[in-house]
């Protein structure tokens, strides 16, 4: 069974493809924490694992996306402020990470909104009049 994705989650995968390929690129060879590259690259690692999920357009690794990668937008944040080339890489994988959290809101939203809807509505029928 194929699933078509939705824009939302077409943006989720692209930018999450994105943010592992600058996560990498920055620990190894663009700025790494020591010459030669550094063990930061395997920051990229939790997310990695969760884009088999995000391509097939699954709802519980957009949930997961959506805790990681605020790890990801806070270590960002921490790094804006170090001098030279960090500082822009730093504002990459912020902006990465915030178009992935706003796209996994605006797929998730809906989704649970009904889900609550169902709930209320089953528990609605279950009460006695």
């Amino acid at each position: 069974m194929t699933q078509t994705l939705n824009w939302n989650q077409k943006v989720t995968f692209v930018a999450a493809v994105l943010l592992c390929l600058l996560c990498v690129a920055w620990e190894w060879f663009l700025a790494p924490l020591r010459p030669n590259g550094s063990l930061m690259v395997l920051k990229a690692v939790p997310l990695a694992l969760l884009l088999p999920g995000l391509m097939k357009g699954k709802n519980y690794q957009m949930q997961a996306v959506s805790m990681i990668i605020l790890l990801y937008f806070f270590e960002g944040f921490a790094r804006i402020f170090e001098p030279g080339i960090q500082k822009y890489l730093a504002v990459t994988e912020i902006l990465l990470s915030s178009v992935i959290f706003y796209a996994v809101l605006k797929h998730l939203g809906p989704i649970k909104k009904e889900a609550v809807a169902k709930k209320k509505a089953a528990e609605e029928a279950e009460l006695p009049l």
